[in-house]
């Protein structure tokens, strides 16, 4: 493996590490502070990853979610080797970010975990929501930033996408939209019940708009 590609994924992990840990604090407070809702993590979130795209996505590209990444595997914009060694990265970062949060504010069952009113009453309702919104989400980033038709403000446009998204989805489903975002919280606070069925809907939307921008949409 080469250092660039070694350098890359560590880059990965850092960027899923942030976008984890600042979504999944998002989470928490607003589930414990009754006087705050849904846009603190929509804007957490998305501020996140236009962050870490202006920052990092130089050196990495700046997936930090294993569905885009997939995603661009399946577009062919990446080999197999980046895609499993970022894949990777990215569920290591999604994981030690979710364990430095029970370390700083204890174990005490809320760990931001991306769930909604759905992930309980109608699994399969939210997952669908996952499916749709991963979908737009990569759809976005292909057409942004892959095919680059939003230039130097493609961060920009992908974190304020995230925004949006998380604001229509993330009362129902958490709108995680993210593999990684899923894993580590649901890990450390126990509670993977929900987690296949979210992996199988948001892995599928990234599928599906990796076929979609590649063929139909493709420059």
């Amino acid at each position: 493996m080469s250092s660039k590609l070694i350098k890359s994924s560590l880059i990965e992990g850092l960027g899923t590490f942030i976008l984890v840990f600042i979504g999944a604090l998002s989470v928490i407070l607003a589930t414990t502070n009754t006087n705050i809702n849904v846009l603190v993590p929509a804007f957490a979130h998305g501020f996140a990853v236009i962050s870490i795209i202006y920052t990092y996505g130089h050196i990495s590209g700046a997936h930090v979610n294993p569905a885009v990444t997939l995603a661009l595997l399946i577009g062919g914009k990446v080999d197999v080797l980046k895609a499993v060694v970022y894949i990777i990265a990215q569920f290591a970062g999604s994981i030690l970010a979710a364990w430095v949060i029970a370390l700083i504010l204890g174990s005490n069952g809320n760990m931001g975990e991306a769930v909604g009113t759905l992930t309980d009453s109608n699994l399969w309702g939210a997952v669908t929501l996952e499916v749709i919104l991963t979908f737009l989400l990569v759809s976005v980033i292909f057409q942004a930033a892959v095919y680059g038709r939003a230039g130097n403000l493609a961060g920009l446009v992908i974190g304020l996408s995230l925004t949006g998204l998380i604001l229509a989805g993330g009362v129902f489903s958490g709108a995680s939209l993210n593999p990684a975002r899923t894993l580590g919280p649901a890990l450390i606070a126990g509670n993977l019940n929900y987690v296949i069925p979210y992996f199988i809907g948001i892995f599928g939307g990234g599928v599906l708009a990796g076929v979609f921008n590649s063929t139909v949409m493709k420059n």
